[in-house]
């Protein structure tokens, strides 16, 4: 599913137009400006009981291995996303 068919999905679901569905999608889900996306850029959790939280982690600076040659490379630390389902859900998809 992608983000049009869930709005469509939505929609149909909340009796939405579709374009009030598309945006309230993209408010939620945008990569850049979206309410997800923002909270986690602030190093916030995004919690949504019995679906899942969103979360970020730091990952340290490393050494590493260029597979190609085998000359040590550094790599930088960074932030990355987690996501933990909730058991809801995963009782949901152990069905």
């Amino acid at each position: 599913m992608n983000k049009s068919e869930l709005a469509v999905k939505l929609a149909k679901k909340a009796g939405l137009t579709q374009a009030k569905a598309a945006e309230v999608v993209d408010a939620i889900f945008n990569a850049n400006k979206g309410i997800i996306a923002v909270e986690l850029d602030a190093d916030r959790k995004v919690t949504v009981p019995g679906f899942g939280t969103f979360a970020t982690r730091k990952r340290k600076a490393r050494e590493g291995r260029n597979p190609a040659t085998g000359t040590a490379i550094k790599i930088p630390a960074r932030k990355y996303v987690t996501f933990k389902p909730g058991k809801t859900l995963k009782d949901k998809v152990a069905k």
